[in-house]
């Protein structure tokens, strides 16, 4: 179940707004091991660290797609959620860049923005996130994007 922790008119009123960075989160063998195992790709770089050694990496590193499907649970860790919200929905990006890879036990973390909130039929709010993949005492981030959200919302009458 989702808390309500700001008033929908605020929530409608909050583009713009640069929301706390989420928690540093270990991206360790164990963890791209497991990905590679559900998702069957198991490249050299992900999950020898013998072979990765050689590469100009210098270890393993996490899939692109790892580090992207771990911002379900970095950004809940901070985002806004209008009174009344019945579920937040995945909706798909409009943008995905992979910046830098992450190498094993790297912590990264999740700077969201948003972007902007569109009223929708039937009490759906879209809503655009700009978020940064940032990579524990690196320059580079590990990825940016643009989320898309879709929040079904109980207006009161």
């Amino acid at each position: 179940m989702i808390k309500a922790n700001i008033s929908l008119e605020d929530f409608k009123n909050s583009a713009g707004t640069e929301l706390e960075p989420s928690d540093w989160l270990l991206v360790d063998q164990q963890r791209i091991d497991r990905f590679a195992d559900a998702t069957n790709d198991h490249q050299f770089i992900h999950v020898d660290p013998e072979r990765a050694a050689a590469t100009p990496f210098g270890s393993t590193i996490a899939h692109g797609f790892l580090s992207l499907s771990l911002l379900s649970h970095l950004m809940a860790q901070h985002m806004l959620i209008p009174e009344g919200t019945v579920m937040g929905i995945n909706y798909g990006s409009d943008k995905v860049r992979f910046i830098q890879p992450v190498k094993v036990n790297a912590r990264i973390r999740a700077r969201t923005r948003i972007e902007e909130i569109k009223r929708r039929p039937g009490g759906q709010l879209m809503v655009k996130l700009a978020v940064t993949v940032e990579i524990e005492n690196e320059s580079r981030p590990a990825l940016k994007a643009e989320i898309l959200s879709l929040y079904i919302v109980e207006e009161k009458s």
